[in-house]
């Protein structure tokens, strides 16, 4: 089991307390930058894990995905990466505040740490920076920055790392922006198959359902086979109101899976 400890460089002041899943997830993070909202919470539910079996958390920042995945699959094994060493502190604290079995691996993707076994992990999760390395102003705030933009490593080295990780016929799972959508599949064709792609449309445009362009998708890919992509209906977020819809309000508010 983790031990508590005092995060690096950022005081209580600089902490906030949130609540995922209901209160079931308990989340400590920085006041500043990049905040854990629905993104992890809608990850964790797609990914298809079973009690003992291996989850790699890839860039795990304060732990978020991890916790949610807890909650939801007891009995799993689950080791998460991280490099910036405040946000490793933050996720051991916060699988200690969950009183989560978590083993927290200060490390980068581009080379996995010695702790790490190539080939073992049923499951990879991971939540990359959305943005290329080129886009618009970077943020000031360096926690932010790593968190939303590409920097030396683009969405090739998350999924080296996953297919490194991963068993045969193990999953990636990732949630990222549909627009970078075209150049995911263009490197996920490469060792990974059987991808379902899993839109989440923002809101229902209108009375009868339809429903906006979807702003984020969900990604599963199996290593090594050679199964057909799929397109499945995906999630509406919101309804017209700005409500959740009573699927998406199951899936973050009650823990329910999202099936892939």
């Amino acid at each position: 089991m983790v031990e508590c400890m005092n995060s690096p460089v950022l005081n209580n002041d600089q902490i906030s307390e949130d609540a995922l899943l209901e209160g079931q997830v308990r989340v400590r993070q920085p006041r500043e930058g990049y905040r854990a909202a629905v993104d992890p919470v809608l990850l964790a539910a797609a990914v298809s894990a079973k009690p003992k079996q291996k989850v790699l958390d890839v860039g795990t920042g304060v732990g978020t995905v991890s916790l949610c995945l807890a909650v939801r699959v007891s009995g799993l094994l689950i080791t998460a990466i991280e490099n910036n060493p405040i946000l490793v502190a933050l996720a051991l604290e916060n699988a200690a505040l969950n009183s989560v079995d978590l083993d927290v691996v200060e490390g980068d993707i581009t080379a996995l740490p010695n702790e790490i076994t190539p080939g073992t992990f049923d499951h990879v999760m991971a939540n990359p920076p959305y943005l290329p390395e080129t886009h618009g102003h970077p943020s000031p705030h360096n926690i932010k920055r790593a968190a939303t933009r590409e920097a030396e490593v683009g969405i090739e080295g998350w999924a080296t790392c996953a297919h490194t990780a991963l068993k045969h016929k193990g999953t990636f799972t990732l949630i990222h922006r549909a627009d970078r959508l075209d150049a995911i599949l263009v490197v996920l064709s490469q060792g990974f198959g059987d991808i379902g792609i899993f839109p989440l449309w923002p809101k229902s445009a209108d009375n009868v359902g339809a429903a906006l362009d979807a702003k984020r998708v969900i990604i599963r890919a199996r290593k090594g086979v050679s199964s057909p992509l799929r397109l499945l209906p995906g999630l509406i977020l919101h309804e017209v109101d700005g409500a959740y819809t009573p699927a998406a309000e199951q899936i973050l508010r009650g823990g329910a899976e999202i099936t892939i």
